[in-house]
């Protein structure tokens, strides 16, 4: 079976990845069917041919995990759509906090509303 996969490149500790198409019983580093693209993973930088890997698909060719997550997040021209995570995770004593906030908040909003409700009938 063919899979379409990442192949690792580069030195330690500075991984890079180039998109191929290999038998699925091969080893990680073997000699390609076809190269896609390339893919870094810590710049976040990457070029993918998508008609390419599409018609590869197409044909039969599983993508991994990863690679699949690539193909649904890149452009047209190849590059990652990629979209830096802007949510912050808070401590358990933060997040208790921030919950103990809004229940106040949202207990004060229903005050007002209960109190002018009234006066407008």
């Amino acid at each position: 079976m063919l899979k379409i996969r990442l192949k690792r490149i580069g030195c330690k500790r500075n991984p890079a990845y180039r998109i191929i198409v290999a038998n699925s019983t091969t080893r990680r580093e073997c000699a390609p069917i076809q190269e896609l693209g390339h893919y870094n993973s810590k710049t976040k930088v990457m070029y993918l041919d998508k008609t390419t890997a599409l018609d590869w698909i197409s044909k039969g060719a599983q993508p991994t995990e990863t690679v699949a997550y690539l193909i649904k997040n890149c452009n047209d021209d190849g590059s990652l759509n990629y979209k830096k995570s802007e949510t912050v995770k808070l401590s358990k004593k933060a997040l208790a906090k921030k919950q103990a906030e809004e229940e106040a908040k949202k207990a004060a909003e229903s005050a007002e509303a209960t109190e002018e409700a009234p006066a407008e009938a």
